[in-house]
């Protein structure tokens, strides 16, 4: 506490790396562009100072001039939407049965009691051990390539949305019950509306994990996508081209990410006023 003119105490100012203080919006952007500039330096560094073949370990300048001749000369956008349609397909026939089960589940206790104990061990098998059994199944054609993208997502989805409704003040259900709403009221004017948000920010990081799947669910017998690119290029050891895949990869998830902070921030402005 700091003492003023008045005689009254002041409070002190926090120091500069104090624990949980909120920074400006201009820092914060201007503080990760610097991270990114001594990332990028640093690789350009490591690229030419003969540390490694410079084919095996090209330079930021090799892997954007290899993502600009893919665009201009392989017709690389196609991949890039065959990857793209592949990932909110399977992302929102996920989230068909994720929503309502997890919902259901975070409700009502019985419901948890009866899906939990299979939904839970299906979180902790790895979604490529399921490539034979689809591969059976399913061939390996398109449908083969989605249901591994589903099966990467929707158990832990389901489990996140359940946790995110069970979260929901216990005072909201007790004052709705209180004003006489029914059941299937509480359901859908609090349970729902009140983990909504936490439902998108769900969605959001579990959209990315999806990313994490797609070049396994490409490698396998597929012409086309991103994957299916790097795979062609790993081929004749062309490294630039697997790194501009990378990179392509990292860029889409981070626009669909900006997507859904978007749509959090325009669907509940509620929570800007409470931010401000």
């Amino acid at each position: 506490m700091s003492q003023t003119q008045s005689g009254s105490t002041a409070p002190a100012k926090p120091p500069w790396f104090a624990f949980q203080q909120p920074i400006p919006f201009q820092t914060r952007i201007l503080t990760g562009l610097l991270a990114w500039v001594l990332f990028l330096g640093l690789w350009q560094y490591a690229a030419t100072a003969d540390l490694a073949p410079r084919r095996l370990f090209p330079a930021p300048t090799d892997v954007l001039a290899a993502l600009y001749t893919l665009f201009s000369e392989s017709a690389f956008h196609s991949d890039v939407l065959s990857s793209l349609r592949r990932i909110v397909l399977s992302f929102v026939m996920a989230l068909t049965v994720a929503l309502p089960l997890g919902i259901l589940m975070g409700a009502f206790p019985r419901v948890e009691a009866f899906f939990n104990p299979l939904v839970s061990p299906f979180r902790y098998l790895p979604a490529p051990a399921f490539i034979p059994l689809l591969l059976m199944w399913l061939g390996g054609d398109e449908s083969q390539k989605v249901g591994l993208l589903i099966l990467g997502v929707v158990w832990f989805l389901t489990t996140l949305i359940m946790d995110t409704v069970k979260n929901v003040r216990m005072e909201l259900i007790e004052t709705a019950l209180t004003l006489g709403a029914t059941r299937r009221q509480v359901l859908s004017s609090v349970l729902v509306r009140a983990s909504a948000p936490g439902i998108v920010d769900t969605c959001r990081q579990m959209l990315a994990v999806s990313w994490t799947y797609l070049v396994i669910a490409e490698i396998v017998a597929t012409t086309d996508g991103i994957g299916a690119m790097m795979m062609r290029a790993r081929r004749f050891v062309n490294v630039d081209e697997v790194m501009a895949g990378i990179l392509t990869i990292g860029l889409l998830g981070l626009l669909l990410d900006l997507l859904f902070r978007t749509l959090h921030w325009w669907w509940f402005p509620h929570l800007r006023k409470a931010a401000n």
